[in-house]
C-alpha cells in the first residue's frame, strides 16, 4: 500500500514541475526585456544617474584637524595610523587633472603634456574611466600616474563607510580593467587645500588612510572650471619664489579650451625658469604609485569595463530604436490621418460610384471547422441578405456536429460541403470549386453579417480593375476590458490602416472575416494558398503582384467574435503575426520586379514591414524608457514625451472612432491599452521572430467560440448566452 501511494505522488510533483517551468515564449522575452533593463541600469550607473548624490557639505570648525595638517603639505598620508604630509620640492610642479577622462578634451591635454615632455597625475573618475577606458590606458602608456577621484563623485563627507568603500573599489575595478594597474592616490571630490581640512573631512582623509591610499589635495587652484581667460589661469596656477606644487586643474565637465591653451603657454614658460613637470612620485623621489594587477582581479576589471562598453553600445542602439520607433508611430498616425480622411471624404462625396452597380448574385464560402456554437447565427445573418447569396458551408472534418446543424436548418440557397480536415486554404478552395457565381465572398464560421453587408461589400466591382475588397470587421463581444481593447484595436490600428493603404494602393489583408474577391482574380493566382498561416495576407499580396486593385468598403460591416482571454488572444494574434512574417518573405521577390508586381514590392512591403512588424516589436521601448525615466529621470521630460505620443494616439482614436461611427466611451481604457495591451503584442511578436528565426513551424491553432456575436438589429437570435459558454477574461 505504500508504495502505491508513493507512485502517484512522486508523479504529481513532477506533473506540479511541469505545470510551473515557465513557456518559452515568456521566458525568452521576459530574459530580453530582463538584459535591456540591466543594460539601461548599467549605463544610468556609469552615467551618475542612478545613486548619485549631489549634496556639497558646508564649512565646518578644525577643531579635531592636527596642526600638522592643516600647516602641512597637500600630500597628506595617515596609513598605518600615520599623520604625516610632504611638499613637493622646490622647482617641482605635479599637474593635476580632476573628473576626467572626457573624450574631448582629455586628448588635447595628453597631446600638449607629450609635446612638451611633461608627465602629470589625473585624478580620474570610475563613471568616465568605465566609458573611456582606452584614455586611461594612454595615460599610464605615456608615463602619467592616475588616481581615484571616486565613482561618481559624491561629497564623502556625507557617505557612510560602507559607501566609501564602494566607490574606491568601484573606481579601481574601472582603472584595472582600463590600463591593468592598481593606484594608491586618491583625491576627495570637492577638495581644496591642506588648510581647509575640517572636522567633516578629516575622519573621511583618516579612514581613506586605513584603506591604503595616500590624500591628495593641491597647492594651487587655476580655477580654470570657471574659465576666467588664458592669463588669469596661468596666473592661478603658478607658484611663488621657485617653490614647488601641486596644481589643480580639469580636463573634463565643461568647455576646457581655454585649460588647453593655458598648458600650451605654461609648460615651456615655466621649464625656461627650471621648473620639472613630474608625477607626483618622481617629484617625491617615491616608488611608483601604480600596481599591475594580473590574475582574476585583472579579468574582473576587464569583465566590468566590457559590460560597460556593452551597456553604452545597447543604450545607443536602444535610443536609435527609439527615435526609429518615434518616428515609425508619428509618419503612421501622419499618414492614416490625413489618407484615411481623405478616403473617406471620396467613398462619401455624393454620386460616389466604383462603376455599374453589381446586382447579380455572389457565392459566399463559409469554412468551418468545429463552429457548432456559431454557425447557425452566421448562416441566418446570411439569409436576411439584401443581396442575392448562394451560401456554401465547408465542413472541414468538424467532430462537433457543424455540419448537421446547418443541414438540419434546411435553408433554400444553402449547400454543405464536407471534406477531412485539410486546413482553411483548403476548405476555402473546395469552396471554390463548388461555387456558382463569379464574385466569391468569404467569412469566417464565427462572424454574422448585417443585411446589407453583401451588397455594400460588392459594389466595388463594378471597377473592373478591381480584385478584391475588404470589408469593416468589427468585434462583437466588446462587453470585457479585453474585448474593448480589441474594439480599439480594430477601430483604429485595422480599419484606419486599411484606408490608408487603399489610398496607397498596397492593402496587404483581406479580413477573413469579411472580404470578397473575383473569381478569375483568385484563378490567376492559383487560388488559396497554405504556404502561410495568413493566407488572407498572402493572397492579398499575390493579388497586388498580380495587377489588380484591392480596396476597401467601410460599409460592409461584419461582426466577429474575438478571443475572450489572454491565452486565446495570444494564439491568435501569434498565428497572425507569423503568418504575416511569412507572407512577407514568401512574396520578398517583388522587391526587384518590374510592373504592378515591383510598384506593390517597393511601397507595400516596406509599408507592411515598418508598420506591422518593426513598429509593434520597438513599441515597448516608450515603456521601457518610460520606466527609467519615472525612476531616475528626468521625469517631468519623460512623462512628457509619453503623454504626448499617447495624446497623438488619442487623437488617431478619436478620429477613427468618429469615421466609424463608433461610440467614444470605448477610448477611456486607451491608456491602459498602451500599457497592457501592447506589451502583449510585443511578447506575441518577438516569439514569433524567435521561431522565424529559428525555423520553427508553427500550427493552426483553433479559438475557442461562445456564439454569443450577432449583428445589431439583425434577425438573428441568441442561440447560448449562458454563462457555462463564456470564458472570463484572464
Amino acid at each position: 500500500m505504500g508504495s502505491r501511494t508513493r507512485r502517484p505522488r512522486a508523479a504529481n510533483r513532477a506533473a506540479d514541475g511541469a505545470r510551473r517551468r515557465v513557456p518559452m515564449r515568456l521566458l525568452l522575452p521576459a530574459l530580453v526585456l530582463a538584459a535591456l533593463m540591466a543594460m539601461l541600469m548599467l549605463r544610468g550607473f556609469v552615467h551618475s544617474e542612478i545613486l548619485a548624490d549631489h549634496r556639497i557639505q558646508p564649512e565646518a570648525s578644525t577643531d579635531k584637524v592636527p596642526e600638522k595638517i592643516l600647516e602641512g603639505g597637500p600630500v597628506i598620508d595617515t596609513r598605518s595610523g600615520r599623520t604625516a604630509s610632504m611638499r613637493v620640492p622646490d622647482h617641482r610642479l605635479v599637474l593635476t587633472f580632476d573628473d576626467g577622462p572626457d573624450p574631448t578634451w582629455t586628448p588635447k591635454v595628453l597631446d600638449v603634456l607629450k609635446k612638451h615632455d611633461a608627465h602629470a597625475v589625473f585624478f580620474v573618475t570610475g563613471t568616465m574611466a568605465s566609458r573611456y577606458p582606452d584614455l586611461v590606458k594612454r595615460m599610464v602608456d605615456e608615463g602619467h600616474e592616475v588616481g581615484l577621484h571616486t565613482f561618481n563623485h559624491p561629497d564623502l563627507s556625507y557617505q557612510s563607510e560602507r559607501r566609501i568603500d564602494w566607490e574606491l573599489s568601484t573606481n579601481q575595478l574601472a582603472i584595472t580593467g582600463a590600463a591593468g594597474i592598481r593606484t594608491s592616490l586618491f583625491r576627495p571630490p570637492y577638495s581644496s587645500f591642506a588648510d581647509a581640512m575640517d572636522d567633516k573631512s578629516w575622519p573621511v582623509t583618516r579612514y581613506i588612510g586605513s584603506r591604503g591610499y595616500i590624500t591628495v589635495v593641491n597647492d594651487t587652484d587655476s580655477e580654470d572650471w570657471k574659465k576666467p581667460g588664458v592669463e588669469e589661469i596661468i596666473r592661478r596656477a603658478t607658484p611663488k619664489d621657485g617653490k614647488g606644487a601641486i596644481v589643480l586643474m580639469h580636463d573634463s565637465g565643461g568647455d576646457r579650451h581655454q585649460t588647453v591653451q593655458a598648458l600650451d603657454s605654461f609648460l615651456p614658460g615655466l621649464q625656461a625658469e627650471g621648473y620639472k613637470f613630474q608625477n607626483l612620485t618622481e617629484a617625491l623621489g617615491a616608488p611608483s604609485a601604480h600596481t599591475r594587477v594580473t590574475g582574476s582581479e585583472l579579468w574582473k576589471g576587464k569583465a566590468w569595463i566590457f559590460l560597460v562598453q556593452a551597456s553604452e553600445e545597447a543604450t545607443g542602439v536602444l535610443a536609435v530604436c527609439l527615435a526609429i520607433i518615434g518616428g515609425l508611430v508619428i509618419t503612421r498616425f501622419v499618414l492614416m490621418l490625413v489618407l484615411s480622411g481623405a478616403h473617406a471624404r471620396r467613398v462619401r462625396r455624393r454620386g460616389f460610384r466604383w462603376g455599374p452597380a453589381v446586382t447579380e448574385p455572389v457565392t459566399v464560402l463559409v469554412p468551418a471547422y468545429n463552429e457548432a456554437k456559431c454557425i447557425e447565427n452566421t448562416v441566418r445573418s446570411l439569409m436576411a441578405s439584401e443581396h442575392p447569396v448562394e451560401v456554401i458551408v465547408i465542413d472541414d472534418g468538424s467532430s462537433d456536429g457543424t455540419a448537421r446543424i446547418v443541414e438540419d436548418l434546411r435553408l433554400p440557397g444553402v449547400r454543405v460541403v464536407r471534406q477531412h480536415n485539410a486546413g482553411k486554404p483548403a476548405a476555402l478552395n473546395r469552396g471554390l470549386v463548388n461555387a456558382s457565381h463569379d464574385i466569391i465572398v468569404m467569412m469566417d464560421g464565427d462572424t454574422v453579417f448585417e443585411p446589407a453587408t453583401v451588397r455594400e461589400l460588392v459594389q466595388p466591382f463594378g471597377d473592373p480593375k478591381v480584385g478584391a475588397v475588404a470589408g469593416n470587421a468589427k468585434v462583437g463581444n466588446r462587453d470585457s476590458l479585453i474585448g474593448a481593447w480589441q474594439h480599439i484595436e480594430y477601430v483604429m490600428g485595422f480599419n484606419l490602416d486599411r484606408r490608408m493603404y487603399d489610398m496607397l494602393r498596397c492593402m496587404p489583408t483581406i479580413p477573413g472575416a469579411v472580404g470578397a474577391f473575383r473569381r478569375s482574380a483568385l484563378e490567376r493566382i492559383g487560388g488559396m494558398s497554405d504556404d502561410t498561416l495568413a493566407e488572407d495576407t498572402d493572397v492579398t499580396m499575390a493579388l497586388h503582384r498580380d495587377g489588380w486593385r484591392v480596396v476597401y468598403a467601410e460599409n460592409a460591416r461584419a461582426w466577429t467574435e474575438a478571443p475572450e482571454s489572454v491565452q486565446q488572444l495570444w494564439s491568435q494574434r501569434y498565428r497572425w503575426s507569423y503568418g504575416t512574417m511569412q507572407a512577407i518573405w514568401k512574396h520578398r521577390r517583388a522587391l526587384v520586379d518590374k510592373g504592378p508586381s515591383g510598384r506593390f514590392g517597393r511601397v507595400g512591403l516596406p509599408l507592411v514591414s515598418l508598420f506591422m512588424v518593426v513598429a509593434p516589436l520597438l513599441a515597448p521601448l516608450i515603456d521601457v524608457f518610460l520606466l527609467y525615466g519615472l525612476l531616475f529621470g528626468p521625469t517631468e521630460k519623460t512623462v512628457v514625451a509619453w503623454l504626448g505620443v499617447l495624446a497623438i494616439q488619442a487623437v488617431c482614436a478619436a478620429y477613427a472612432f468618429r469615421l466609424d461611427r463608433e461610440r467614444m466611451t470605448h477610448l477611456i481604457s486607451l491608456p491602459l491599452q498602451q500599457i497592457l495591451y501592447r506589451q502583449l503584442m510585443y511578447v506575441v511578436l518577438l516569439q514569433s521572430w524567435i521561431t522565424a528565426l529559428t525555423g520553427g513551424r508553427l500550427r493552426w491553432q483553433k479559438l475557442r467560440r461562445t456564439g454569443v456575436v450577432e449583428a445589431p438589429g439583425g434577425p438573428v437570435p441568441h442561440q447560448r448566452t449562458g454563462s457555462n459558454d463564456r470564458r472570463p477574461v484572464a
